[in-house]
C-alpha cells in the first residue's frame, strides 16, 4: 500500500507526464499544419515559376524542332516564363523520349512527340511503356510529309521516280531523319507499295538529312514540310508529292502520292506535347488551355499552314487516344515492309 506522499508524487509525476505528452502533440500538430500550409502554398503558386524545358528527340532543323521552337516562343509570352528547346537526337528519337519520360513530373520538362514515338514500340525494345509512362497534354498539329528530290535527279513526279527506280534498282538513295523514324518508314512503305528498291541513308534528324539532300549527297527525301518547303520555294529542291490523302491547301499544286500512281498510300505527320507519368492535372490543364488558345489564333494557324501543317488542339484524352491508335497503325506498317525487330 502506497503511502500518501508516494501517492502524491505519483499523481504529480503523472500530471507532468501528461503535460509533456500534450505539449508534444501540440507541437506535432503545429508542424503538420505548417507542412500543409507550405504544401497548399506550393500548389497555389502559379505555374510556371521557373523556365520550362521542351525536349526535342531529333537534331535541329526538322519538323519537331520547328514546332517546338514555334510553341516555345509563344508559351514564353503567354505564361511569363522562358520555354527552352533542348535537342536530344538518336535511336529514332528513343534517347530524347526516354530522357523526357524519366524526368521529374513537376511540369518543368516536357517532350515533343511525333509519329516516331508510336513507331518505336514496333522497332526497339523500349525501357518504358509508351502509353502508361507519359501524361498526354495536347496534340499541336498534323500535316503531310513532302517528297522532295535534288534537282539533279531527272524526275519531276512520282511516276517518273518509280520508272527510274525500276530501271536502275537500288541506284536511288534516300535520306531519312533516322533509322525507324517517320520519314524512313514512310519511304519504305512507298517503296513496298510501288514495288521498287531504294537505298537508305539515315541521319539524326530532318535537318542533317535536308542538308545532304541539298548538297546532292542523297537523291530523295520524305521530309517534314517545315524542313523542306523553304528550299522548294527557293528552287534548291524539287517537290514532287505530299503524303496525305488530300492536297494541302497551302501548296495546292503539289499532288499526293496516292493520286500520282500509288493508290491507297497515306502518311500523316503529327506533333504534340507530353509530360512524364504523374504530372498533376492542374499543370496539364494549364498548358493545354494555353496551347489550345494559341492554336485558335489567326497568326498561329497561318504560320502552321505556311509550313503545311494544320492546328489540332483538343483534350489530353483525345491525344492519348491518338497515341494508342498510331501505335497500332505503325505496327501494321512495320510488318508490311518487313522491318520487325527480331
Amino acid at each position: 500500500m502506497l503511502k500518501e506522499g508516494a501517492l502524491f508524487w505519483a499523481r504529480g509525476s503523472g500530471g507532468r507526464l501528461m503535460s509533456r505528452l500534450c505539449a508534444v502533440q501540440w507541437f506535432a500538430g503545429l508542424a503538420a499544419l505548417a507542412a500543409l500550409a507550405a504544401s497548399a502554398a506550393a500548389v497555389a503558386q502559379p505555374y510556371p515559376v521557373k523556365p520550362v524545358k521542351i525536349i526535342v528527340p531529333f537534331a535541329a532543323g526538322g519538323g519537331n524542332d520547328f514546332t517546338a521552337r514555334f510553341m516555345a516562343q509563344r508559351l514564353t509570352v503567354a505564361l511569363g516564363q522562358q520555354f527552352i528547346v533542348e535537342n536530344k537526337p538518336g535511336a529514332g528519337g528513343s534517347i530524347g523520349y526516354e530522357a523526357g519520360i524519366r524526368s521529374p513530373p513537376d511540369g518543368y520538362t516536357l517532350t515533343m512527340l511525333s509519329n516516331s514515338y508510336t513507331i518505336n514500340p514496333s522497332l526497339y525494345k523500349l525501357k518504358f511503356d509508351p502509353v502508361t509512362d507519359v501524361t498526354p497534354i495536347v496534340q499541336i498539329s498534323q500535316g503531310p510529309l513532302t517528297v522532295v528530290v535534288h534537282p539533279s535527279l531527272p524526275v519531276k513526279n512520282i511516276q517518273e521516280l518509280i520508272a527510274l527506280a525500276k530501271a536502275k534498282p537500288g541506284s536511288i538513295n534516300f535520306a531519312s531523319s533516322g533509322e525507324g523514324g517517320t520519314s524512313h518508314l514512310a519511304t519504305e512503305l512507298f517503296a513496298a507499295m510501288a514495288g521498287i528498291q531504294l537505298t537508305h541513308v539515315p541521319y539524326k534528324g530532318t535537318g542533317p538529312a535536308v542538308t545532304d539532300t541539298l548538297a546532292g549527297q542523297t537523291n530523295l527525301l520524305f521530309s517534314t514540310s517545315a524542313g523542306a518547303l523553304p528550299y522548294v520555294r527557293s528552287g534548291r529542291l524539287r517537290a514532287i508529292a505530299v503524303t496525305t490523302s488530300q492536297r494541302f491547301p497551302a501548296e495546292p499544286d503539289i499532288p499526293t502520292v496516292a493520286e500520282s500512281g500509288v493508290p491507297g498510300y497515306k502518311v500523316t505527320v503529327w506533333h504534340g506535347l507530353v509530360g512524364p507519368k504523374g504530372l498533376s492535372r492542374p499543370i496539364v490543364d494549364r498548358i493545354n488551355a494555353e496551347v489550345v488558345t494559341l492554336l485558335k489564333s489567326r497568326e498561329t494557324a497561318e504560320k502552321l499552314q505556311n509550313d503545311s501543317e494544320s492546328p489540332v488542339g483538343g483534350t489530353p484524352e483525345q491525344f492519348l487516344e491518338t497515341i494508342r491508335n498510331e501505335i497500332q497503325v505503325w505496327r501494321k506498317v512495320v510488318h508490311e515492309v518487313g522491318l520487325e525487330r527480331e
